[in-house]
């Protein structure tokens, strides 16, 4: 079996895809016997990151035009050139849902496709009207013509049910990979009015669907009013998107908090690890999401974790690994003063369970072999799986 991953960047440049997407495809290697074919759109920092696929084969193609679209005519003969039994796309709204239509109909072959999020309430109400237009051209008759489409969360089936779609969806969570050591160098960002301060820690891209302008309004309010929260800094680690770190650390400043929040940019590989690794909570108070994979990986160095709802993980509030916070600051404020009075060895609990819980329900050869189901379910190669929702 021949499987094609098609995504709009194999690089950092994905975000949380990057590592949701390349290990789901290493797994299917390395434990399925998969051939497994990657390809994606070329960007700046393709070169860096490949070697992380780790022997795959990736094929990426050079952008004409508009980034935002990604038009890259040598994307599909590429595909066709592979021949696949399967393909499995990966987001949505760009040119690779072109391809991924125009391959399926030319090969007459079953595609799975994964939203990521991204037909969720308030993913489709962020420029909607390109959404609209681009439904209306191509990615309405790409969701509907999938052989299965690929949810995170019971949530987000429920949002791929209210677009319309009345497809076979299965349900499977990413996964994650436990660190074998937590033990680390300081990070970089790390200076010497940080030292001995506890560390509240987001990480992810700066955009407004991750409400960090309310978060830091909350922090603000706590900050001024509650003793405890002068042992805290707030570290909020990510790539800028469209110049809004500039607006994060104008607020900041205005808030009177500059001091107790390090805005350190990206971190990657050694980096990143060093700062999970120097974190004390995680926060992630967004809008709207999949699944993220910055909790996940959270809970996999053994951190406490405070999200909202709108994260769609209720597992880890009913394993007593998360706090639950609103997404306006005055609901932000209580579950920021929840952690901080807490002791260091009820922090440690919280996130131990969280440790236990991606161990026990998102390990990476659990979500393999439960994809890899989807698959041969799709090329009549095996039977009804588990994880499909009836229609």
């Amino acid at each position: 079996m021949t499987i094609a991953f098609l995504t709009a960047s194999v690089s950092r440049q994905a975000g949380g895809l990057y590592d949701a997407v390349r290990r789901l495809a290493m797994e299917e290697s390395e434990i399925n016997s998969s051939s497994i074919r990657v390809f994606g759109l070329e960007d700046f920092d393709c070169p860096s990151d490949l070697v992380g696929w780790r022997g795959l084969s990736v094929t990426t193609a050079a952008v004409h035009g508009p980034r935002s679209f990604g038009y890259a005519p040598q994307l599909l003969p590429a595909l066709r050139a592979a021949r696949p039994d399967l393909l499995h796309q990966h987001g949505l709204w760009m040119y690779p849902s072109v391809a991924c239509r125009r391959w399926a109909t030319r090969a007459r072959g079953p595609y799975v496709l994964s939203p990521h999020g991204m037909l969720d309430p308030w993913a489709l109400g962020n420029s909607a009207w390109k959404k609209q237009m681009a439904g209306w051209l191509y990615e309405h008759r790409n969701v509907r013509r999938a052989a299965c489409l690929h949810a995170l969360c019971e949530a987000e089936a429920c949002a791929i049910r209210a677009y319309g779609r009345r497809n076979a969806i299965c349900v499977i969570p990413n996964g994650i990979d436990v660190p074998a050591s937590l033990d680390a160098q300081p990070p970089g960002w790390e200076d010497g009015g940080m030292r001995g301060a506890k560390v509240l820690l987001y990480l992810g891209r700066l955009h407004p669907k991750k409400n960090l302008l309310n978060l830091l309004r909350a922090w603000a309010a706590i900050q001024h009013g509650k003793k405890a929260a002068r042992d805290w800094r707030l570290v909020v680690v990510g790539w800028d998107q469209n110049g809004y770190q500039a607006q994060l650390e104008r607020a900041a400043n205005d808030l009177s908090i500059g001091d107790t929040v390090r805005f350190p940019g990206p971190q990657f590989g050694d980096a990143k690890h060093a700062t999970l690794c120097r974190a004390d909570a995680f926060i992630l108070p967004s809008l709207s999401e999949g699944l993220p994979m910055a909790v996940l990986e959270a809970w996999a160095y053994g951190l406490p974790v405070l999200m909202t709802q709108e994260c769609n993980l209720p597992e880890g509030f009913a394993a007593d690994a998360a706090l639950s916070l609103g997404p306006g600051p005055a609901s932000i404020t209580p579950g920021l003063a929840e952690l901080m009075e807490m002791s260091t060895s009820d922090r440690a609990s919280m996130g131990s369970r969280g440790q236990q819980l991606v161990r026990e329900k998102f390990a990476w050869p659990r979500i393999a072999s439960q994809m890899r189901a989807v698959y041969e379910w799709c090329l009549g190669a095996g039977p009804k799986p588990d994880c499909l929702l009836q229609k």
